[in-house]
């Protein structure tokens, strides 16, 4: 087989998914307009308790994504909005895998480190 078409010789199909779902924030964003729909920006602030700096860029990101709608009503004074867009509503289904395999293996995972003797990671 060549080298091209070998598996190990591709990148990791899902990685550019990760990065783009699960960077910092990202995913507590998504869940929190998934599951409280839309909300303005001082509602995710501070549900969240992050920095207005680090939420402007992730909504901004989330947004050019596609993940994530913004909706500006020109009144006294401004409002916007935030809801997740029907591309961000696909995600759910992945959300709802991981929040499974965290009840059914979190456990494990807390067992798992209790017992480790090696060394730490850095």
């Amino acid at each position: 087989m060549p080298a091209e078409t070998s598996t190990s010789a591709r990148p990791c199909p899902i990685g550019p998914v990760v990065e783009l779902v699960f960077s910092r924030w990202t995913t507590p964003i998504l869940w929190m307009l998934h599951e409280r729909g839309v909300q303005r920006f001082v509602e995710l602030e501070r549900a969240l308790g992050i920095t207005p700096k680090v939420l402007t860029q992730r909504l901004r990101q989330m947004e050019c994504d596609g993940l994530v709608s913004r909706t500006y009503h020109a009144e006294v004074p401004p409002r916007v909005e935030y809801e997740i867009s029907e591309l961000g509503e696909s995600l759910a289904p992945v959300f709802s895998a991981l929040t499974q395999w965290s009840e059914q293996n979190l456990a494990a995972v807390h067992q798992a480190r209790a017992a480790y003797s090696g060394p730490l990671p850095r």
